[in-house]
């Protein structure tokens, strides 16, 4: 056992207060580190501690290997939880705080790194016995992409081998886009990823995102809660997520959540994980990616299933065995999350900084916000867009969802636009009320009836 005495956060925003506040149940302390543009952050006042480390740009600050990691010695860290983004995926962190004595609240550098280049876990899934869709393996020529294309078929999609959160993404219709899209997507990867490297996978139609958690221990226990479907989405970056997944195929959510199990044993995964999906409209089920980390939509697993998920990463990260097995596990009710970001849906989405002059979050029976803001507080240029998350459980999913529209009512924004509004009209939409839509479901509805109405425009957005 490795007792937790003290954490630092290599995080920001919404999920380090989230981990903040997870040490100070567990009788930790917990230690922030901010930017020049987080000086006087929410996080960074409740931490027991905090560190400076670097300029409001994430390359200086939280994706600043060295200086995080040196906060962490110079504050008496035993341990770093890197929370999602930034650092949280990077193998080369991973590795460095273990060889400086810090226990890395994850899984171990060698599965970040396997899992977290998408064509080898696509690899690495099939030798798992996981379904992956038809794709090939690693590539930088685009004369070979253009031969794999051929076996792979079309519509495909380009992607980046060490991409994620969505990004990183092309779709071609035929040959004749290939070599142009193939080019421009090498040079974002490079950019983007520091590695230009691509791999083809076909586009799989009408399917949903559906994604499973998992946790595992050091001892060998591993477990999965459930799904989590996440196909309202906008270029591939999700807007809304619900636990469980409606109106799923049985079937299909059986041969997830095994398939899921099966993947995380078989690579040795420790820590909170998820595992990804795309369900076709008859059942099939194909592994997309790996996700080693903890998820911003980790709120509506909690929900359904009562498991504190950031308390678990603590306690596994201590050397402690799962406190539950399979059997322990159920599902009650159903849970849904709209993420608030700072974003003008009226202007292409783009992002809208500023100060909240107002910000006042709902509450009641089975309502749960998450956010690192309060009024006053800046919305940096520097940074993603996301404000909150409102989470809301209830008895059935129509309870949920009227919570959830309830809960945007009561929801107040001042100082910056944002996509209240336009949750507002998706959570009253018919289809999605239906419980069946796939990954293109919202870019279509955004281009007619969730559109907004004319003249609207709001200082809630």
């Amino acid at each position: 056992m490795n007792e937790l005495r003290r954490v630092l956060v290599a995080n920001r925003g919404e999920i380090a207060l989230r981990i903040v506040r997870a040490c100070h149940v567990a009788g930790i302390e917990a230690v922030a580190v901010y930017s020049r543009a987080d000086t006087d952050a929410h996080w960074v006042r409740l931490a027991d501690d905090a560190r400076y480390i670097g300029g409001s740009p994430a390359q200086k600050s939280y994706l600043d290997t060295g200086a995080v990691l040196e906060a962490a010695e110079d504050t008496g860290a035993d341990a770093v939880h890197p929370g999602y983004g930034f650092l949280s995926e990077n193998e080369g962190f991973a590795r460095a705080a273990r060889e400086r004595g810090l226990v890395f609240i994850g899984p171990p550098a060698e599965v970040i790194g396997l899992m977290g280049d998408k064509s080898r876990a696509r690899g690495t899934a099939s030798s798992a016995g996981v379904p992956v869709v038809p794709g090939s393996g690693p590539l930088t020529d685009v004369d070979a992409a253009l031969r794999e294309a051929e076996t792979v078929g079309y519509p495909l999609l380009v992607k980046a081998s060490a991409g994620g959160g969505g990004r990183g993404i092309r779709r071609v219709a035929g040959p004749e886009e290939l070599a142009e899209v193939f080019a421009a997507a090498g040079a974002e990867a490079a950019g983007t990823f520091g590695d230009g490297t691509l791999y083809l996978e076909r586009a799989v139609e009408g399917a949903r995102h559906i994604e499973v958690q998992v946790l595992a221990d050091t001892h060998g226990n591993a477990v999965h809660l459930f799904e989590r479907d996440c196909s309202v989405q906008r270029r591939r970056q999700k807007l809304v997520e619900e636990a469980p997944a409606p109106r799923l195929d049985p079937g299909a959510r059986e041969e997830a959540v095994a398939a899921a199990v099966r993947l995380a044993r078989h690579v040795g995964y420790v820590g909170a994980g998820t595992v990804e999906f795309l369900v076709r409209p008859d059942g099939s089920v194909y592994f997309m990616e790996m996700n080693t980390r903890i998820q911003v939509e980790h709120p509506v697993t909690e929900s359904v299933t009562g498991v504190d998920l950031v308390a678990e990463q603590l306690r596994i990260a201590s050397g402690a065995a799962l406190a539950f097995d399979q059997s322990d596990l159920t599902v009650n009710g159903a849970a849904v999350e709209v993420r608030i970001n700072a974003e003008s849906p009226e202007n292409g989405f783009a992002p809208t900084p500023g100060t909240l002059d107002a910000f006042t979050v709902p509450g009641g029976p089975g309502v749960r916000v998450d956010t690192g803001f309060t009024a006053a507080d800046t919305i940096s240029p520097f940074y993603d867009s996301l404000l909150a998350k409102v989470v809301c459980w209830g008895a059935d999913r129509p309870q949920a969802l009227a919570r959830a529209r309830q809960a945007l009512a009561e929801l107040e924004i001042e100082g910056v636009s944002s996509t209240k509004a336009l949750h507002e009209r998706l959570l009253a939409d018919p289809e999605f009320c239906s419980g069946a839509v796939d990954i293109g479901w919202l870019e279509h509805a955004l281009g007619g009836r969730l559109s907004a109405p004319s003249g609207e425009r709001s200082p809630s957005g």
